[in-house]
């Protein structure tokens, strides 16, 4: 029996999905809810066209591109009468140090969405500069002084409570 692209495409959103959904969560500073409603759209974005994806040689990297450029348009177009709260949804913690994840989601929601952006890329996800540029289009240079900056407000933000953390 021959596949199908919506078959491919299943098994495609069902072995990425859950790593989706944890790129959205830092990418929205611990925001549960808008990370799943992120990693759908962009899985949405995705089946729209998935006859071209399937061919790429990297579909899981498109996936992470669509996912990044999803919630960079959502910062862009946020309504203005949200309100960040950091009260974060119910979640199992596997965390050694919950308070350590805790702080620096808060700190990391202080970022501006593409020093955000750049960082989970970078040190999250483990991405290359040449790769963390090609998904935010940037230059290699740009990112690399983003990486700098948004660390440098990172350990500002932190300051003292990282510390007090390392040493618990």
């Amino acid at each position: 029996m021959e596949r199908t692209s919506t078959q491919d495409f299943g098994e495609f959103a069902a072995t990425r999905g859950r790593h989706l959904v944890r790129t959205a969560f830092l990418l929205t500073g611990g925001d549960a809810h808008l990370a799943e409603d992120l990693a759908q759209e962009a899985l949405g974005k995705l089946y729209g066209k998935w006859h071209k994806v399937a061919r790429m040689d990297n579909p899981a990297g498109y996936a992470q591109t669509v996912l990044v450029n999803t919630f960079l348009s959502h910062r862009r177009r946020r309504a203005a009468g949200e309100h960040v709260t950091d009260v974060f949804a119910e979640t199992p913690v596997t965390d050694p140090d919950p308070s350590l994840r805790l702080t620096l989601l808060r700190a990391l929601a202080e970022l501006p969405a593409q020093d955000r952006a750049v960082l989970v890329l970078r040190f999250w996800e483990d991405r290359s500069v040449e790769e963390t540029a090609h998904i935010l289009r940037l230059g290699e240079s740009a990112v690399r002084s983003r990486s700098s900056r948004a660390l440098t407000r990172l350990r500002a933000l932190l300051g003292s409570e990282l510390d007090d953390l390392a040493r618990s």
